[in-house]
């Protein structure tokens, strides 16, 4: 009878032990009141979302939908688009399965699939577009933006111009080829 006690003992302080330890490493979702807040918890910077958050919800398996006043785009090392919902699933140090943030390079967009930060953290975060990795200092996150910061519409006219700009380019490639 005492074996089975000691052992009902060891089961239980094991099982508190494991709680205990998840909960250093993910936080509980109730004793936080807003995005910004939970993003740092998370071990992520806080500006990786625009300041226009009107809504969120998290799960206790770390899944999330972020809502928007409206869609908008915010210009970092490239231009980013984030839809009016945001999903996904956050972990320490990462969120996955992301939906709703899109990249522009040259005049294509991109979604971002998942964003990490190193752990121990460093000075960059990691952005996950199809296969692609790509390394940002993670300075340019650290504040929250407004949409449309840096003179940032996300009109048809931002597309044109990245559209001129790259016959521009395509120009003078040929030229410099002929030469």
């Amino acid at each position: 009878m005492a074996f089975h006690r000691f052992s009902y003992s060891i089961l239980f302080s094991l099982t508190l032990l494991s709680t205990t330890t998840l909960s250093l490493f993910e936080p509980d979702p109730d004793s936080i009141s807003t995005v910004y807040e939970i993003l740092p918890k998370y071990g992520l910077p806080s500006g990786l979302l625009p300041d226009s958050v009107t809504n969120f919800t998290l799960s206790d398996d770390g899944r999330f939908v972020v809502y928007l006043a409206k869609s908008c785009d915010i210009e970092f090392d490239y231009l980013v688009h984030y839809d009016e919902t945001i999903s996904g699933r956050i972990g320490y140090g990462s969120i996955t399965d992301l939906k709703g943030i899109q990249v522009k390079r040259l005049f294509i967009w991109f979604d971002v699939d998942e964003i990490k930060v190193d752990l121990p953290p460093t000075d960059s975060i990691y952005f996950k577009v199809g296969f692609i990795n790509k390394k940002l200092d993670i300075d340019q996150f650290k504040t929250v933006h407004s949409c449309g910061d840096n003179g940032v519409s996300g009109s048809c006219g931002d597309s044109w111009k990245s559209l001129l700009q790259l016959r521009g380019m395509m120009d003078e490639a040929e030229m410099l080829i002929t030469e």
